[in-house]
């Protein structure tokens, strides 16, 4: 059996990368059908609310 070894913590993803990931979510839009458009919004609000969140628990 592997014990598995403790490693260093894994860092919070970097709140500016995720919004720069969630707005290239957008980048194709234009391309795609609009049935897809409130799909992608919600992707893109979902992220943008998370790296709000992430970045808010860090200020004191």
């Amino acid at each position: 059996m592997t014990v598995p070894m403790p490693g260093p913590s894994p860092r919070p993803p970097d709140p500016q990368e995720v919004v720069s990931r969630a707005m290239a979510g957008l980048d194709e839009l234009g391309d795609r059908p609009l049935a897809e458009h409130v799909e992608a919004f919600e992707r893109v609000h979902t992220a943008l609310g998370d790296a709000l969140a992430a970045g808010s628990s860090g200020a004191a």
